[in-house]
């Protein structure tokens, strides 16, 4: 047995393959001071043509995953416009002669030593980009081809020191089992991608010494517990095709339950949407019997192109999406940038705390401009459906005001037009900032509903950067002061008879069910992928036994005994009477 770390749920029982590593050797070629111009040209040739491909392969990837995963390759497109990065290239070439292909191995090889030689986990796992983006360029310099995967339709688990985001993206899920890797962790792009695939992984296993596994070596792997079983023998074998097995029944019984509707053992209703960014997505979350849409992440139609969306653009997604969810609610989130999401043609300010700068709402008060043409395309879908408009990361009274005013002028516009939209179009808030809850009885005056955006709420609230693997155990959605926060928001908006919803990752976490039903929460909204399984969870809960647990933490102290309580009830809920899993 091996010991990694779990990256990526699941078991996968199969034979290894073993991906030859992907690096480059070369002599110290020089050039002619006189054929400079020639090298840069090849450099930018080269620049050009690794673009090119990283773009056909997020395209190719967002069809799989949505674009929220595969906007991983805007972090790679952004490596071969660093201006730091290709400085050194160009540094190397134009006072060493050396030639191109060498002066960006010496740059890959300069930046990924300098990586890691920090402590932080999460800037290590970077180089991985940074070598796959270099190994890139590299390979058009060269005229190299790619290491190629097992043709054949033989399924494997794919065995690499590292894999990088590119290799992840040309494999086919039907022929890769799972994947184990000797470097990486659960923050890694790589460990990301294949969560959203679904294919179980192991990571990290560098740890443990020299793994001796071969191509063709029988393997087992759990990607909830990080252990790698080589060369089982028959007892531990049957023993994990078993719990396979039951994986795979397990997700078969859940797709049944997509017509039927989300409610408790004693009669509690709950109404489960989804969170999207596109129309494919969409289309997943109705497969799976969502009930609308509680969050439309309307940034990733500014991505991948050149330009700002159109009006017309806009409005028809906006009206597409409302036409397929029929009579279900459509929650659109105006645009929501800066962070760690960038548009190639929108500039922003280089800033230290991005996170907690020029983003969101903020961008969409000081642009008008383009605030007005996305609520121009939002209210001419409104007839369409049920559409309702929320504003991201509001800290205060004036912001809602102040959108509420520009949402008033553009009214006034298509009235100028002759165009018909919904006067009475719900405008509702995210909160997700400290200073939001601590207000929330003052913005319910202002607007229609509330949602709560607990991956930021936590986030801001206990001052960690969930991503940051040095940090990562303290982000904790269950500590006392988000449990607190959380029910202020929701007496808030019940006192002032407003909507309220979650569409946070603890709205798709099972053991948060026993918090909803206890707060009187009945619309949640989650990934598609989440759907069935808190329906699921949601069937075979009895409310008032859970909301006995939701009472215990919110008079608990320690944000552990929380978890724990929760996890226990989620745990025994799933055990019925003759002690069988449910």
């Amino acid at each position: 047995m091996i010991q990694g770390i779990g990256a990526a749920t699941g078991v996968a029982i199969g034979k290894a393959f073993v991906l030859p590593n992907w690096e480059w050797s070369m002599p110290e070629t020089q050039i002619n001071p006189v054929d400079l111009a020639k090298e840069f040209e090849r450099l930018y040739e080269g620049i050009r043509t690794s673009k090119d491909e990283i773009e056909y392969i997020k395209r190719e990837f967002r069809e799989v995953v949505g674009p929220e995963e595969s906007s991983i390759f805007d972090a790679h497109l952004a490596i071969l416009d660093d201006p730091v990065f290709m400085s050194e290239i160009r540094g190397i070439i134009e006072r060493q002669y050396k030639a191109a292909e060498v002066a960006v191995k010496e740059a890959i090889d300069h930046f990924v030593a300098m990586f890691d030689l920090l402590d932080d986990e999460y800037m290590k796992e970077r180089a991985v980009d940074i070598k796959d983006v270099g190994n890139r360029l590299l390979k058009h310099l060269l005229g190299a081809p790619e290491v190629t995967l097992p043709s054949d339709t033989q399924p494997y688990i794919l065995v690499a020191k590292e894999l990088s985001p590119s290799q992840l993206a040309h494999l086919n899920p039907s022929y890769v089992l799972g994947i184990v890797t000797m470097m990486g962790g659960k923050t890694s792009h790589s460990s990301i991608m294949a969560r959203a695939l679904g294919i179980p992984l192991v990571a990290g296993l560098e740890a443990q010494g020299d793994t001796p596994i071969q191509t063709g070596d029988l393997l087992v792997i759990d990607g909830d517990s990080g252990i790698v079983q080589l060369q089982p023998d028959e007892q531990t074998l049957e023993r994990y095709k078993a719990i396979r097995d039951k994986q795979l029944r397990k997700r078969q019984q859940l797709e049944l339950l997509s017509t039927v509707q989300a409610v408790t053992r004693d009669g509690v209703a709950l109404r489960l949407s989804a969170n999207i960014s596109s129309v494919k997505e969409l289309d997943l979350a109705l497969k799976y019997g969502a009930e609308g849409v509680g969050l439309f992440r309307t940034e990733f139609l500014y991505m991948d192109r050149q330009s700002f969306p159109t009006e017309d653009e806009q409005y028809e997604v906006y009206k597409q999406v409302a036409e397929k969810a029929g009579g279900g609610n459509v929650v659109i989130r105006t645009l929501d940038i800066g962070g760690d999401k960038h548009l190639d043609y929108f500039p922003l300010p280089e800033e230290m705390n991005p996170f907690l700068g020029y983003r969101a709402i903020r961008i969409s008060l000081d642009r008008k401009d383009l605030f007005r043409t996305q609520l121009a395309a939002i209210l001419r879908a409104s007839v369409h459906g049920q559409i309702k408009v929320m504003l991201p990361m509001i800290s205060s009274v004036e912001e809602v005001l102040e959108a509420k005013a520009v949402l008033a002028e553009v009214k006034e516009d298509l009235d100028r037009r002759g165009i018909s939209y919904n006067a009475e179009l719900p405008v509702g808030i995210m909160i997700e900032v400290p200073a939001a809850v601590m207000i929330a009885d003052l913005l319910a005056t202002e607007v229609d509903f509330f949602s709560i955006g607990t991956n930021d709420l936590v986030q801001y609230v206990l001052a960690v950067d969930r991503m940051n693997e040095q940090i990562a155990h303290m982000y904790h959605p269950y500590h006392p002061a988000v449990l607190r926060m959380i029910r202020m928001t929701v007496e808030a908006a019940k006192s002032a008879g407003i909507g309220i919803s979650v569409c946070g990752e603890l709205a798709g976490d099972e053991r948060s069910l026993p918090i909803w039903l206890e707060l009187g929460v009945s619309d949640l909204s989650m990934s598609p992928q989440s759907l069935l399984k808190v329906k699921h969870r949601t069937l075979n809960t009895a409310a008032a036994e859970a909301r006995e647990v939701a009472r215990r933490c919110f008079s608990g102290r320690r944000r552990g005994e929380n978890e724990a309580l929760l996890t226990e009830f989620l745990d025994r809920s799933r055990l019925d009477r003759s002690g069988t899993e449910k």
